[in-house]
Formats: structure tokens, C-alpha cells, sequence
């Protein structure tokens, strides 16, 4: 019993201290947000006197944050859906389908999870230039698709392997196409994986800054998380006012986390059992 309870403990302490960590730098945002310029500049640390809203509403309604999270939204909900249809539609194909190359196939996918995009940034800048996709919402959704469809083909492929082929079988002896298998038997009982890979992909797109300022270079087609960069340069000597954007830009990401994080743990293990 006194063992038991010591290998608690072992677990319980790290595990506290990095909720702690995890939870703090959210926590002192918040708190810094709710500051004037002077409380903050006296002690950064220590709680606000009283709460003003107020910046928040400064952060808002500067350099056209509404428009930037109007953008986030708009790229994140295509690129979510483009992943899932052509993930999926991978996935099935690769895990069902036997074809000549598949297994070469599989692998590049494996390989390409591994690429960095600092990598291939500079040709990846100049295809998009050249094909005039720059400065675009197709660009950009694009680009998401490229960076994260590896991730995506590799989650439901995994988690399309796991479903028992005798299903499969069936569906094909009932008269059904490959096409018909995919639309009418594994699409539907992929939805929790996909579920679970279009949360995981909402929330790499949502917190991308690199590729977005890279291929929207504009200001009126920034995304959320870039333009908290740029209400940095603006007040750089207004710090609760820069932590209230980047509270505005991390509230929709908690709240998706607090709501589906049980889908979000599901996407990371898809696949890792045989059913």
C-alpha cells in the first residue's frame, strides 16, 4: 500500500507542475490584460486593482483584428474541410486498396511528415508567386493543405486499417464499389477519427504564423495570429493592450480544447489498436 501510494505521488508531482506551467502563462496573460499601462509598468505581476475591459475593446478594434479573425475563420473552416475529404479519401485508399505503389506511397507519406516547411520555404514562395496564388484565400488554404494533408493520411489511414476487413468484404459482396464502400460504410464509421483530425488540423491552422505571413503578405488578408504580431510593433509600450489580443487569439483555441479535448486525445491515438 505504502508503495502504491509513493508511485502516486512520483506521478501526481510532475504531472502538477505541468499543468501549472501549462496554465500560468494563461493566467498572467489574462491578468496583464486587465491592467492599465501604469499598474502593469509598476508591478507586472501582481493582481489587477480593478478589471478594464476596455482593453480588450482597444485590442479589438485595432489594426483591423476583426478582420484578421474574420480571415482565420474563413481559411481554417476550408482547409478543415479540404484535409478531411482528401485525408479520409487517402486514408481509405491507402489502408483498403491494393495497388501497385501503395506501399512506396504510404512511406513518402511517413516522409513527408518529417519535412519541416522552413525547408522548403523558399521554393514553396516562388510556386505560389509564379502560380499567382499569393495574397489569396485559395493560396493559403493550399498551403495548409500541403503542410498538414501527411498528417491527416497517416491518422486515418491508421485508424481505417484497424477496422476489421470482414466489413469491407461484405459491403463488396453486397454489390458495392470501392467508391461505394468508402461513401457508404467507411466514411461513416470514420467519423469519430476525422472528427477528432479536423480538431487537431483547426487548431495547427488557427496558430500558424509562418505560412500565413508568408503568403499573405497583405494587410487586409492577415490572419488572427498574425495581426497579434503586428498589434505588437503598434503598442509596444502598451503591453495590456497586446496581451488582450493575444487573450482574443487563444479564448477560440481553449474553448474547441475544453469542449472536444476527449476527440482531441482520440485523433492522437487513431489506430494505435487493432479493433
Amino acid at each position: 500500500m505504502a508503495g502504491r501510494r509513493l508511485t502516486g505521488w512520483v506521478v501526481a508531482v510532475p504531472m502538477a507542475g505541468l499543468a501549472l506551467a501549462t496554465v500560468y502563462p494563461l493566467v498572467f496573460t489574462t491578468n496583464v490584460a486587465l491592467k492599465t499601462r501604469r499598474e502593469y509598468v509598476l508591478d507586472r505581476f501582481s493582481p489587477a486593482g480593478s478589471w478594464h475591459w476596455e482593453n480588450i475593446a482597444a485590442a479589438w478594434s485595432s489594426v483591423g483584428m476583426a478582420r484578421y479573425f474574420l480571415n482565420s475563420v474563413i481559411v481554417v473552416a476550408c482547409a478543415v474541410a479540404v484535409l478531411s475529404l482528401f485525408g479520409s479519401m487517402a486514408g481509405f485508399a491507402l489502408a483498403r486498396l491494393r495497388f501497385r505503389g501503395s506501399s512506396a506511397l504510404f512511406l513518402g507519406v511517413l516522409a513527408a511528415l518529417f519535412v519541416p516547411f522552413q525547408v522548403i520555404m523558399v521554393p514553396f514562395a516562388r510556386i505560389m508567386a509564379d502560380t499567382g496564388l499569393l495574397d489569396t484565400y485559395p493560396g493559403l488554404v493550399l498551403a495548409y493543405v500541403a503542410q498538414f494533408l501527411p498528417f491527416t493520411v497517416f491518422l486515418m489511414t491508421s485508424f481505417y486499417a484497424a477496422v476489421p476487413p470482414e466489413i469491407v468484404d461484405a459491403a463488396r459482396i453486397d454489390g458495392n464499389t470501392a467508391y461505394g464502400v468508402y461513401w457508404r460504410i467507411m466514411l461513416p464509421m470514420g467519423a469519430p477519427a476525422l472528427l477528432s483530425v479536423g480538431v487537431l488540423n483547426a487548431l495547427f491552422c488557427w496558430n500558424d504564423v509562418l505560412i500565413s505571413l508568408l503568403v499573405m503578405p497583405s494587410a487586409d488578408h492577415r490572419t488572427l495570429m498574425v495581426g497579434v504580431t503586428s498589434l505588437r510593433g503598434q503598442y509596444s509600450d502598451d503591453i495590456p493592450v497586446f496581451a488582450s489580443g493575444v487573450l482574443i487569439a487563444a479564448v477560440p483555441v481553449l474553448v474547441v480544447y475544453l469542449f472536444l479535448q476527449r476527440r482531441i486525445a482520440d485523433g492522437v491515438t487513431a489506430g494505435a489498436t487493432k479493433g
